[in-house]
């Protein structure tokens, strides 16, 4: 697995730590870093949850585009 330089950046750009991202996903420092360094397999939940809070597409976090801008939400009915 290759690390998430994508969500370190985006992160840092806010300038947060890794226990106050932890902590905006539920989640403690430790699994955090695990997952920001692949060291861990990152769950899709958590992943959708990163690209909404930096307002991204999961496909920019996962470096399949370099466009940042997220998707249009569905409609719901």
């Amino acid at each position: 697995m290759r690390k998430y330089q994508r969500i370190r950046n985006l992160r840092e750009d806010k300038d947060m730590n890794q226990t106050q991202m932890a902590r905006e996903l539920n989640i403690n420092q430790r699994t955090y870093s695990r997952y920001e360094n692949a060291d861990s397999m990152m769950p899709l939940d958590i992943l959708v949850q990163i690209a909404d809070y930096h307002n991204v597409s999961v496909d920019y976090l996962l470096e399949r585009t370099d466009v940042q801008r997220r998707y249009p939400r569905r409609k719901t009915e």
